[in-house]
């Protein structure tokens, strides 16, 4: 297929070499920033270095396609769900990180990435097809909703800091993703993040009108252009005392729990993905592989500092927006995000946009996942006239957003005097599956994309 025989925009793109070396570029800078907001977020809760966790990310992510045979589109960047983990080992005093603690946390992390290999040999050992029966459409589709649903608040808060500016990145999202042409339709994202920080830097920083938040310019003239992005002290190898049992017992307990959730929303994720570029990542490379890619990236981020990792719904985002489906995309994606962490200078320029921009973007790229769970179950034909795929549903939704969104926060049990917290995704797919096995459907469930040639 030629360049000029590619619909772009409207036809899938699986092959992104035929749109040429420099798009291909662009298009890796447009996943980088969607990942970049939330990904630096984690950092800044938790007092983890931004420029160890673009650093942790981007080797992450290769990692990651090394171990999938370099065939999911998917990119890692840093997991809330050890929010908070972290700040029960290591609360931060105001701004101030607990250095002391962040690396036993850290190690918590690690030893929880762990869990997923075992996962993965399970299903490694006893088939993908017995396990995959067990996440029928009924089952993933709702939890890929909830995933999108309960991301939906941090990005109508963020909006809130500054909505003209949230408005004018979703404007030009819109505008270009529908009426946009050639190339300038599959990089929305990029185009609405240069946009509305031309604005802000117009409206806020020059002109001074009020409601507009302006960039922090001196945040960027103050920080260096090159800087090493690990800091040895604040690794498991230069932090941690080993002969310290009650520290490391704590962190372990308090983090190694939080997999079972991560683990489900991993499941969630690749359904998504599958669903999106309809090939069935599922059963090739297989959920063992990408299970196996997630578990040695948390685990390796970890021991040097960084947050968690975990395969990001704002590029599945992406991927649906723009409709190119190449791996190699997502790569040259994590290659700038290693380049950028040795880069202060870059990293503040990132930090420095104001949070309505990131909130007008995570506005459309959140609702974005939804859609992919509502249009799983209608590719898999999810038959909602029988009343045991509206009840499996319909419980599915009530945990996953009840429980996030209720007083509770989480679903806790106590053991030997330990508490674990679980969210409603965990406890939601726990539930799906439960009743799925109960009352069980006949039909077989549909695959979750189409195998590729």
């Amino acid at each position: 297929m030629s360049n000029e025989s590619i619909n772009i925009g409207k036809d899938p793109v699986y092959d992104a070499r035929k749109l040429g070396k420099g798009k291909m570029g662009v298009l890796g800078f447009q996943h980088m920033f969607a990942m970049f907001g939330a990904t630096v977020t984690v950092p800044l809760l938790t007092g983890l270095s931004v420029q160890t966790t673009l650093l942790m990310a981007g080797l992450g992510t290769l990692l990651f396609h090394l171990l999938t045979k370099f065939k999911v589109p998917a990119f890692l960047g840093s997991s809330f769900a050890f929010i908070g983990g972290y700040a029960a080992v290591a609360p931060m005093d105001g701004k101030n990180a607990n250095l002391e603690m962040l690396p036993y946390a850290c190690l918590g992390v690690a030893f929880a990435g762990l869990l997923y290999l075992i996962l993965a040999l399970v299903i490694r050992l006893v088939g993908v097809s017995k396990v995959m029966k067990l996440f029928p459409a009924v089952v993933t589709g709702p939890i890929i909703i909830s995933i999108g649903l309960c991301l939906a608040p941090s990005a109508l808060n963020n909006c809130a800091s500054c909505w003209p500016l949230a408005i004018v990145a979703l404007l030009i999202i819109i505008a270009f993703n529908i009426w946009g042409k050639g190339m300038a339709k599959i990089i929305p994202i990029l185009l609405g993040v240069i946009g509305a920080y031309i604005v802000a830097l117009i409206f806020g920083n020059l002109l001074h009108v009020q409601g507009i938040t302006p960039i922090d310019t001196k945040m960027i003239s103050e920080a260096a252009w090159i800087g090493l992005p690990v800091d040895w002290s604040r690794t498991v190898f230069g932090g941690v005392n080993f002969s310290d049992a009650a520290k490391i017992t704590t962190a372990l307990t308090t983090m190694v729990p939080i997999a079972i959730a991560t683990m489900m929303e991993h499941i969630g994720d690749i359904c998504a993905i599958s669903a999106t570029t309809e090939r069935d990542y599922i059963n090739d490379p297989g959920l063992h592989r990408t299970l196996l890619g997630d578990g040695l990236a948390t685990s390796l981020a970890s021991l040097f500092g960084g947050p968690a990792n975990t395969t990001y719904g704002e590029n599945t985002g992406v991927l649906a927006l723009s409709k190119v489906y190449d791996p190699r995309v997502v790569r040259i994606a994590a290659y700038i995000a290693i380049v950028c962490s040795f880069s202060p200078k870059f990293a503040a320029i990132i930090n420095a946009m104001p949070m309505g921009i990131v909130g007008g973007i995570s506005f459309i790229l959140y609702g974005m996942i939804g859609s992919v769970g509502i249009r799983n179950m209608v590719e898999a034909r999810v038959d909602f006239q029988k009343s045991r795929n509206v009840i499996v549903a319909a419980i599915i939704l009530v945990c996953a957003l009840g429980i996030n969104f209720s007083n509770a926060g989480a679903a806790k049990l106590t053991i030997a005097g330990v508490t674990i917290s679980f969210s409603g995704l965990a406890v939601a797919a726990v539930v799906g599956i439960i009743l799925n096995a109960l009352f069980p459907d006949k039909d077989t469930p549909k695959p979750f994309g189409k195998k590729e040639d």
